[in-house]
């Protein structure tokens, strides 16, 4: 089961949404078809740079809405008013976080300088126990010295249980032009698990999360009703 909240707190225009990337992003491919369905819009997706470089997809992602995260294509997709989604932790979140939850951006601010220069609000979205539906195995000491070094996602996923996911859209966090990049990412992080990018996510997940996460509860949520 599959439940979208907060559309309501989507801009009428242009804006950044900034989310945790789970193993298997299913959750994102749902919210992208709610919100169609819902509202008729679309929302171009930042990739990775590696998945361009896999062999016949360019067309097939170009068609989808999946742009590669360069400065100068956010901001025309920006400019032009579409929603742009991007997960700042990417493949490493994806590959390496766990049901912990933690969020592996390190030092990347790149959103937070586009969502200034091209002064649009920033959006933190979770999806809850999307980390339960699809995991990595633990002994990946290997893999992330293979990831490190090649920048190539090699740990295997498993998972594909049907746990129920409920993606929760946080409050815009306005345009300020009296603060730095680096403040602004800091803000969304605390949201993800508080709620103001780093610290928004941060935020939206100790709301809505169990830590750690547990694959048998997330199989019950599927019959709790109450739960919204």
């Amino acid at each position: 089961g599959y439940e979208l909240h907060g559309v309501k707190n989507l801009p009428e225009g242009p804006g950044i949404l900034v989310y945790y990337h789970g193993a298997i992003p299913i959750d994102y491919l749902y919210f992208l078809s709610r919100l169609f369905l819902w509202k008729k819009r679309l929302c171009l997706s930042v990739a990775d740079h590696f998945v361009f470089r896999l062999p016949g997809l360019r067309l097939l992602l170009a068609v989808t809405g999946v742009i590669p995260g360069r400065r100068e294509e956010c901001l025309v997709a920006l400019k032009n008013g579409y929603l742009v989604s991007i997960s700042p932790g990417g493949v490493r979140e994806a590959l390496f976080s766990d049901e912990s939850y933690q969020l592996m951006w390190g030092n990347r601010k790149g959103f937070a300088q586009v969502a200034l220069e091209a002064k649009v609000p920033i959006i933190p979205m979770y999806t809850q126990n999307v980390r339960e539906g699809y995991r990595m195995f633990k002994e990946r000491r290997f893999f992330r010295q293979l990831y490190e070094s090649t920048r190539l996602p090699f740990t295997p996923p498993y998972g594909g249980l049907p746990v129920k996911f409920r993606t929760y859209i946080g409050k815009p966090i306005p345009y300020d032009p009296n603060i730095t990049a680096e403040e602004l990412a800091e803000k969304v992080s605390k949201f993800l698990f508080s709620f103001q990018t780093k610290a928004a996510v941060q935020a939206l997940i100790s709301k809505h999360q169990t830590i750690p996460g547990s694959i048998w509860k997330a199989l019950l949520e599927r019959f709790d009703k109450r739960r919204k």
